[in-house]
């Protein structure tokens, strides 16, 4: 079939945020609206002449048809090869593995991640570079520049291709490859994982499980926790991906994971429950009646890692967002490797791991990973606790509590206040940072404020500056408030409020989280004059 140019005009509003262009689908569905996205991107492809592209999503609503639809582009464009996911579906962490793997030059990424799918559910394209991470602010700017400017895109006249069947075929010359989603990121896994013994602590009676949320990790938990390591069928639940998740909400947190929460705290609680998320990069641990923050966890991870083969040899460094607890830059002056704060975001942790400076990373909205991709890693981090609890024979809950009593404790809370409106939420931030200044000194509710200022990333690796990424304020009773505006919303601003506090002392290391953080909740909320400015006197979700 011959492709063809069809005129078109800009949509104003294709400006990538965080993770890439996340819309509700109604907007994704108006005419030429993905093909124009889609087009950008590719606009903004250097060599793409006969080179391999990977295209996958999450299995969300919409998802197959813009699978389509980037085919037919990526054909009319000059690639030579196009690797899919049978019936459209890669995880996110999946999809960088097979980039990397296959040597491509990036990927067209289908999820709007943690949020909930569906006909009026959200939708997201974004491009992963050929590292297998996200695309960097250079790029995403060149593609929303593009995007201003866009006159016409170019796409193939073919039919539709079945993505059900595995295997090759061809658009207009372009050879297009469905493979199974699983294959390429189980191979990785076992390099990484002793999962002999993985086998042989599911063969001698642990039990866990695995909440997949009704979202794509659930093939990948059915394929290497039930058939390769042989956990008891049934491990993990709501293993179908379906277009709205089931009705669940896809963040795995205490809130819309509450069934396994509930049953992790019940009096049959399994030795070990994870859930993971839309597109398989975020992650929940709850232990038997204990839920592990991911802050907490990222710590756990990085003090235990080399108990797994593939990070033997230790750690190069970590890596945390600026909000996340600082309780994994305790276990990196214990290790004596260096610990970086960066913008939230997953495309900071990049030139890191690029260069060999970090080997694991974390950000405390539930998303862990290591060098081994460019993406957080949902069930690579459920895996990588499985291997810990194998090599020390402890539950997990000691584990964690042995934990706090060798580094102490980071309480930790987010308050999320959704979909408020976006000129009280700027006014808010504004205001905030019209007062930094004077903050340092004043005496509020009790805490004495250390420091203040707007978060300022300066890359270690290229020295690229990221400017304006949330207010911190510190204070000498070891407590911390941060607030910023989420970009991985698609109504109105999400402001977040991040409120922690560290002990050390062994009779207050299992307080209530509610009770230690409330003077600091207290201050965060007169801080910031939330309830004045957005008429919320109580946050959406707290996690």
């Amino acid at each position: 079939m011959a492709s063809k140019r069809v005129p078109t005009s800009p949509y104003p509003d294709q400006k990538p945020g965080t993770s890439g262009l996340r819309k509700k689908v109604p907007v994704f569905r108006q005419p030429h609206y993905v093909q124009n996205f889609v087009q950008a991107i590719i606009d903004c492809i250097p060599d793409r002449k006969g080179a391999t592209l990977v295209i996958g999503g999450d299995g969300r609503f919409f998802n197959e048809q813009v699978v389509q639809i980037a085919l037919k582009i990526a054909a009319a464009n000059g690639f030579g090869r196009v690797l899919v996911g049978q019936n459209g579906l890669l995880s996110t962490p999946a999809a960088s593995c097979v980039i990397r793997k296959h040597g491509a030059v990036g990927g067209i990424v289908l999820s709007a991640s943690h949020n909930p799918g569906g006909p009026e559910g959200d939708f997201g394209i974004k491009f992963n570079g050929p590292n297998g991470g996200p695309a960097p602010e250079s790029v995403t700017a060149a593609i929303f520049e593009r995007t201003k400017t866009i006159g016409d895109y170019r796409i193939s006249d073919a039919p539709d291709l079945d993505l059900g069947r595995l295997g090759t075929s061809e658009i207009d010359g372009m050879t297009v490859e469905v493979i199974d989603p699983v294959a390429d990121y189980a191979e990785l896994m076992r390099t990484l994982f002793d999962f002999e013994a993985l086998g042989k602590m599911f063969a001698s009676g642990f039990r866990m499980r695995f909440d997949a949320l009704s979202a794509v990790t659930g093939p990948y938990a059915k394929a290497i926790l039930e058939g390769a390591l042989g956990a008891a069928p049934g491990t993990v639940v709501n293993g179908e991906p379906k277009p709205d998740f089931g009705g669940h909400h896809p963040d795995p947190n205490p809130v819309h994971a509450h069934e396994l929460f509930d049953l992790m705290h019940g009096p049959d609680a399994p030795d070990f429950g994870a859930a993971s998320d839309g597109d398989g990069d975020r992650n929940m641990i709850v232990a038997p009646g204990l839920f592990v923050t991911p802050s907490d966890s990222l710590a756990i991870l990085a003090a235990h890692a080399h108990r797994a083969p593939g990070y033997a040899g230790g750690l190069a460094g970590v890596a945390r967002s600026m909000p996340t607890s600082r309780a994994v830059d305790r276990v990196a002056a214990a290790l004596k490797i260096e610990a970086f704060e960066t913008p939230t975001g997953w495309k900071f942790f990049g030139n890191l791991l690029d260069a060999g400076r970090i080997t694991l990373c974390g950000e405390e909205s539930a998303g862990t990973g290591s060098n081994h991709v460019r993406e957080k890693d949902g069930l690579w981090a459920v895996l990588l606790w499985l291997n810990i609890l194998a090599a020390t024979a402890k539950p997990a809950q000691d584990l964690v509590r042995a934990h706090w009593a060798e580094y102490g404790r980071d309480y930790y809370t987010r308050h999320d206040y959704e979909e408020i409106d976006s000129a009280a939420a700027n006014r808010l931030m504004e205001g905030l940072r019209a007062k930094i200044g004077s903050l340092p000194g004043t005496r509020i509710g009790g805490l004495t404020v250390e420091a203040a200022d707007d978060f300022r990333y300066v890359d270690p690796v290229d020295g690229s500056v990221t400017d304006a990424q949330g207010v911190r304020v510190t204070f000498a009773e070891d407590a911390r408030i941060v607030y910023r505006l989420s970009g991985t919303g698609t109504a109105g601003a999400t402001l977040r409020v991040y409120i922690e506090r560290y002990e050390a002392a062994p009779d207050r290391l299992e307080q209530p989280v509610a009770e230690v953080l409330a003077p600091v909740v207290a201050v965060a909320r007169e801080l910031a004059d939330i309830e004045r400015l957005t008429g919320r006197a109580e946050p959406s979700v707290v996690t």
